[in-house]
């Protein structure tokens, strides 16, 4: 049996109830497994973490879709991550038995029956995009809702699914395919965003930092603190300690120190591994010296 996952985010984070009751219904579907829900009310955004059969999730994401637009109206919307849809984004990671050829086919799956069910403009992105100029997230979602029926009277971006304007409250989604994701935040002890800001541009590998790492400095709203916040790509080849270290050493440049720092969502099991075997320089340390992943083991 193909196992996927699917990280779903909706541009709602600040009223918990309307998260609630969207994941009150997905929990009624067979066969589903709402794995994590995390909301976050400065970027108003909430990160659902979903896993089931490719059929199961056939059914759960349109479900999603129809519940969030219902809503979600993003002419009133207001938050600090940048959004183009009331559900944003819509990855397929393989899990057990599945591949990513079997995530891209889910993805063009989903991404048709979106547009032709509720009239919903829809691109696909990374493995699953249709040309190479939109295997990229943030050229997608550039513009973000209040630029894209600009946007989309251009030939180059017309939507792969739906129709060729906005949806007038919901605005577009972007379906894909991708290898696991860690949404990872550093919070620094200022109040100075220019700071962040200036962290996120050195970390970042669009402004020539660390491959495999997407990364934007904002306020948080109601703390006297700024974040550096972050999407890993690949934690294999980009680890997690490295990310941090590279943040706490600019930081100091700027005399700021770090305050903390939060994993959005679930994270795999061995990019916490690699980091704690690099902070405690752990000298051949494999995985099957933790107690738990023996215990699991044939």
């Amino acid at each position: 049996m193909a196992l996927i996952e699917c990280v779903p985010n909706i541009s709602e984070g600040i009223r918990t109830d309307v998260v609630a009751d969207i994941v009150q219904d997905l929990r009624g579907i067979d066969g589903l497994h709402v794995l994590d829900v995390q909301s976050d009310p400065t970027h108003n955004r909430s990160v659902l973490t979903l896993a089931g059969t490719p059929e199961v999730l056939r059914t759960a994401l349109p479900r999603l879709c129809e519940l969030t637009m219902a809503a979600v109206d993003l002419r009133t919307h207001r938050g600090e991550h940048p959004r183009l849809g009331a559900v944003d984004v819509m990855p397929f990671i393989p899990l057990e038995g599945a591949t990513m050829a079997d995530c891209v086919a889910l993805a063009r799956l989903v991404g048709a029956e979106l547009g032709a069910r509720l009239a919903l403009p829809v691109y696909l992105y990374e493995e699953a995009a249709s040309s190479p100029a939109r295997r990229n997230l943030e050229e997608i979602r550039r513009g973000e809702f209040e630029g894209l029926a600009d946007k989309m009277r251009l030939p180059e971006w017309a939507p792969d699914f739906g129709p060729a304007t906005p949806h007038p409250t919901a605005g577009a989604t972007v379906v894909g395919a991708r290898m696991p994701l860690i949404a990872y935040n550093i919070n620094l002890a200022t109040d100075r965003v220019d700071v962040a800001r200036k962290i996120a541009s050195t970390v970042r590998m669009s402004s020539g930092g660390l491959r495999y790492v997407k990364a934007m400095g904002l306020s948080l709203e109601g703390r006297p603190v700024v974040q550096v916040s972050m999407n890993l790509t690949n934690f294999e080849k980009t680890p997690m300690h490295r990310v941090f270290d590279m943040v706490q050493r600019e930081a100091a440049r700027y005399g700021v120190t770090v305050l903390e720092s939060e994993i959005v969502g679930l994270v795999p099991q061995a990019a916490l591994l690699l980091a704690a075997a690099h902070y405690l320089q752990l000298e051949g340390f494999s995985a099957r010296q933790v107690l738990e992943h023996r215990l699991q083991q044939p």
